[in-house]
């Protein structure tokens, strides 16, 4: 389906026919589309003064839509609430108290949004220009979906850790991915973890060889539902890694040219993209890849699953 922008994520409405695409930072437009019709149901605007950040996602009971957006006069960074039985109007803008506000997943409890901050102001008259390299504040966020009460921040090791991306264990365990903003030649930590219940924060201490060919860039995190794996993208490095989430250890380095979306798939499995047109399947049994599909297309930064996978 042709729509005017390029776009970078989505999300599946829980139980619906709904998924909505989100364009492209710092793009002004987001799509819901009825995957039972196979059409574009609507286009919403994200307003005078706004933009979105490329990620949402539903409450469980499908009704609200959280997406991540930017007030660009401000720089101010926001959860807004959108009521998807009403016509996906707004109903609530919950402030960050921070900048660049990017992926954000539902807990499994149900009731807490995860919201990785990347803390980089941008504007869309400047396109994709980053505007405060040197006085960044990124986080890792918890907040109340119903209220917009934040109950806790993380913050990263470096100012410059950019906080992008991240999934949910069904345990409750967050992996959450760094892109670093500071110099080439240094290896700081790239992934993060969470233990939601014990609040528990810490970044993953990999040797600098296993740093240095990520070049200091993560893309997708997904996590499996069914085994304690979770898979990193790196499309700079050309690698996905495959991790156990609860040690941290890395279990599988798999090259996959410009890989960056990750869907969990099987028991111990995932899927990944190629931004060359590739689709593979990836194991934590095995450094090798199968081909699932060659595309004539090019492929963005993340994929979304739909029903029959969330399931």
């Amino acid at each position: 389906m042709p729509v005017p922008e390029r776009c970078h994520g989505g999300c599946a409405q829980p139980h619906g026919d709904h998924v909505v695409v989100f364009a492209r930072r710092p793009g002004r437009l987001m799509h819901v589309l009825n995957t039972r019709r196979g059409e574009l149901e609507r286009t919403i605007e994200a307003g005078d003064g706004y933009h979105y950040y490329g990620h949402g996602v539903y409450s469980q009971d499908a009704r609200y839509l959280y997406v991540t957006m930017n007030h660009y006069h401000t720089s101010a960074g926001l959860v807004r609430v959108y009521d998807a039985f009403d016509g996906y109007s707004a109903v609530a803008d919950y402030d960050l108290a921070g900048i660049g506000p990017h992926e954000l997943r539902l807990h499994p409890d149900g009731v807490t949004l995860v919201v990785a901050l990347g803390g980089i102001e941008t504007h869309p008259d400047y396109d994709r220009i980053k505007l405060n390299l040197d006085r960044m504040a990124p986080a890792l966020i918890l907040m109340d979906r119903r209220t917009g009460e934040i109950s806790a921040r993380y913050t990263p090791s470096h100012h410059q850790l950019s906080c992008r991306h991240l999934d949910v264990s069904p345990d409750g365990i967050v992996i959450a991915g760094y892109q670093y903003e500071g110099p080439e030649w240094e290896s700081p930590p790239l992934v993060a973890r969470l233990d939601s219940a014990t609040g528990v924060f810490s970044e993953l201490d990999w040797p600098v060889e296993e740093l240095l060919p990520l070049r200091n860039y993560t893309a997708s995190i997904a996590i499996s539902r069914q085994s304690p794996y979770a898979v990193v993208t790196a499309p700079l490095g050309g690698l996905a890694l495959i991790i156990d989430y609860r040690s941290g250890k890395v279990i599988q380095r798999v090259p996959v040219t410009d890989v960056a979306g990750a869907l969990p798939h099987g028991k111990n499995g995932f899927i990944v993209s190629s931004g060359m047109g590739g689709v593979y399947q990836l194991s934590a049994d095995s450094d090798q890849t199968l081909l699932r599909g060659t595309y004539p297309m090019r492929w963005d930064n993340h994929l979304t699953p739909g029903q029959y996978l969330a399931s």
